[in-house]
């Protein structure tokens, strides 16, 4: 206990230091201060009609040199060519896959301080920690302000179940509020234990004494990479996706040094290559910074220590939709967040070393690791169960060691800007949070190393992003009475793309029916509708992976649903794009390796395979006795036929061929198109220990059973028995 109080005075003591500091940086040292006037702002908007990608192309091809050339469209890329551009610098940005194919499409979705660095810098006294958290907590605010309709306050609660964790919290939590001054979203707050369950329901409450919530940022990580995007090229950059660096060109400058001057590039759709010319060359590639280094010096040393974060998404009844959870005491010392997003919840996440791919998958021990820890602070009420795993992926985060410093054993906390001696400027650490404040930072590096001629400074503290500016909180009531959505349709449209949702609206097709009026839905479950398809294309999306993962986040929701979905949303493309026979299938199977990998698939599946069969001998018995009512003419497997015949008879004549396949697809282990019984029995046998949430085809061959059952127990009721017939 004497310890314990030690460490409250220490805190306490850290804190009161804290907040001199920070008093004195609120006042003397801001970063990035927000004095741009909306005048200048305005003057700078060079609103236009949002080119095509092949226009995109075209002006890359066009042979003129380009000020900055951008590799990399993740986070930090988009936002280097927001800055540039809106400096007044000819800008172009190419990024290999699409754009937050990467790391930036696959965070934990919140807009943060670090209120854990937080601690460390007022426990250490470490001024470069505290920097970093008052940086951030300043791109938090300017999050929230530029892009509204992508971005939330989140409430995030730190339950307390130690009485003396309640003062420790409370005055850590204070400080991240004090640091983050005028900028703050909302003040912390102590719950008693009743209030906290109130809010929380799902929480234990055993031995819990109460809970501290304090208030972070939420944001849809992939649309918002996108809208930075979109606002950069609406502003004048050239920027394309699939569009990857083969070689960086050189010559030599006129003080006889080699420097960078632009790259030989390749478009992976049309497989064209050419040459772009830059004054500039920014490497911001996240993961893949060393791979672009090298191409500038093969003997450089790697600074990049990529590390893998699972997430998985669970339905969202195991949240509330307007609170999250912090558990910073895991087993094993980590930190697990627990969030509400679009309707599901977020868990995660892991921290473990990998290697660097264009395909990291999520495994299974790292599931299991999340699962386990969520059981430990939810009740008895909320069955944690594998099966309730809807999608899993793994981010590769790039921890840089700073090749400014001899040192390089030490990973930067930060983000860090080097400039080569051939002058390639190489962006890479950071977080999402900070993308504004790095690409503020490398542009500044990058005007000085290349000499660069800018009409202005940096604008984009405070600058309306993609759809944000005619968006408001209501305006989804609008696209309802005007255009005939539905409402769960209209909010979703409003959010996502902000007052750019009634030009979507605009493209959707009549439902056919009293209401909705429009807005055919790609999946029964989701708000996504057919126009989003089309307009997304619009946005740049190229492949079906572009579509069900970036553009909808279908894929990050529900992989199930993604893959119910995709033929649907492949038709649409192919008819937008023109694409061919052949062509379609490629990219459906493509899409559905990508399900298979990267989105937790094919771990659901290989879980699915290793699951002993557990079943009692009545239990065996039943199944066999439900197979075999589905199996009509006793083939010894149950086939597509059998499946559409059962549904007809209880009523479910309107089944599509789409969903037969699908009902097919969730038990047909082996892949071969038919269901034996024992693929049934396994499926069972997982539905029994958790591991699976549900099975239509089960669902299919009870109701089936119990039609049988009926239909024999009315032959046995003769015409006496039954009362006489009248």
């Amino acid at each position: 206990m004497a310890s314990r109080l030690r460490r409250f005075g220490v805190t306490a003591a850290g804190v009161a230091i804290g907040a001199a500091l920070s008093t004195y940086a609120l006042k003397s040292s801001d970063i990035s201060p927000h004095h741009v006037q909306m005048e200048e702002m305005q003057r700078i908007r060079r609103k236009r009609t949002l080119p095509s990608r092949s226009e995109q192309v075209q002006s890359l091809q066009s042979g003129e040199e380009f000020d900055v050339l951008i590799i990399g469209g993740g986070a930090t890329g988009a936002g280097c060519a927001l800055d540039s551009v809106t400096r007044g610098l000819k800008t172009a940005l190419v990024e290999a896959d699409d754009f937050a194919s990467g790391t930036s499409s696959k965070s934990t979705k919140l807009i943060h301080g670090g209120v854990r660095y937080l601690q460390k810098a007022i426990l250490g006294l470490d001024i470069e920690q505290y920097r970093m958290v008052k940086e951030a907590l300043h791109e938090r605010a300017s999050m929230l302000r530029s892009a509204p309709h992508l971005t939330r306050p989140l409430p995030i609660m730190l339950p307390v179940y130690t009485w003396w964790q309640i003062p420790y919290f409370w005055v850590g939590i204070k400080a991240y509020d004090f640091v983050a001054g005028d900028r703050n979203v909302k003040s912390s707050y102590y719950l008693s234990r009743e209030d906290a369950l109130e809010l929380f329901p799902m929480l234990r409450g055993d031995k819990l004494r109460g809970a501290i919530v304090y208030y972070d940022g939420q944001q849809d990580d992939a649309r918002m990479c996108l809208a930075i995007s979109l606002t950069a090229a609406r502003h004048g950059a050239s920027i394309t996706n699939h569009v990857e660096v083969l070689e960086l060109l050189k010559k030599k400058n006129e003080a006889g040094k080699e420097v960078c001057c632009g790259a030989k590039v390749r478009d992976n759709i049309t497989k064209k290559e050419w040459s772009i010319k830059a004054k500039c060359v920014i490497n911001a590639t996240g993961p893949f910074t060393d791979s672009i280094r090298k191409m500038d010096n093969p003997t450089v040393k790697s600074i990049c220590c990529p590390s893998s974060g699972v997430h998985i998404v669970l339905p969202g009844f195991y949240s509330p939709p307007q609170m999250g959870l912090l558990d910073p005491d895991t087993s094993d010392g980590r930190v697990i967040f627990f969030l509400p997003w679009l309707n599901g919840t977020i868990a995660g996440t892991t921290d473990a070393p990998c290697d660097v791919t264009t395909n990291p998958s999520p495994s299974e021990d790292e599931i299991q690791f999340i699962l386990s820890e969520i059981k430990s602070y939810l009740n008895k009420d909320v069955d944690v169960r594998r099966g309730d795993v809807l999608s899993a992926w793994s981010g590769i985060r790039p921890l840089v060691s700073d090749p400014n410093k001899g040192d390089t054993q030490s990973l930067a906390r930060n983000h860090i800007v080097h400039v080569s001696d051939s002058n390639l400027v190489t962006i890479a650490g950071g977080k999402w949070t900070t993308y504004r404040a790095m690409a503020e930072h490398t542009m500044d590096a990058a005007i000085k190393a290349c000499n660069l001629q800018p009409e202005r400074g940096c604008v984009t503290d405070g600058l309306w992003i993609e759809g944000a500016q005619g968006w408001t909180p209501t305006m989804y009531i609008r696209l309802v009475q005007d255009l005939g959505l539905e409402v769960e349709v209209a909010k979703h449209l409003a959010i996502s793309y902000g007052d750019r949702a009634f030009a979507v609206a605009k493209m959707a097709a009549l439902t056919g029916k009293r209401w909705p009026i429009i807005g055919k839905k790609l999946h029964p479950e989701f708000p996504y509708i057919d126009a989003e398809v089309r307009y997304g294309i619009r946005e740049y999306a190229c492949t079906c992976i572009d579509m069900v993962a970036r553009r909808l986040r279908l894929s990050f929701l529900n992989v199930q649903a993604a893959s119910e979905a995709l033929p649907h949303i492949a038709d649409i493309m192919a008819d937008e794009l023109k694409w061919s026979k052949e062509e379609k299938e490629k990219q459906i199977k493509a899409c559905e390796h990508f399900l298979h990998t990267q989105m937790g698939q094919q771990v659901n599946r290989q879980l699915k395979e290793k699951i002993p069969v557990n079943l009692s001998k009545e239990e065996v018995d039943l199944y066999k006795k439900r197979f075999d009512t589905i199996d009509k003419d006793k083939k010894g497997y149950v086939s597509i036929p059998d499946i559409k015949r059962a549904m007809r008879t209880y009523g479910d004549a309107e089944v599509s061929g789409e969903e037969l396949h699908d009902i097919l697809r969730e038990i047909d282990t082996n892949m071969n198109g038919q269901v034996e019984l024992e693929e049934y029995l396994q499926m069972m046998s997982a539905i029994k220990s958790g591991f699976i949430s549900h099975s239509r085809f089960a669902v299919v061959a009870e109701q089936e059973e119990i039609r049988k059952e009926q239909e024999r127990l009315r032959k046995q009721i003769t015409v006496d028995r039954s009362g006489g017939g009248l």
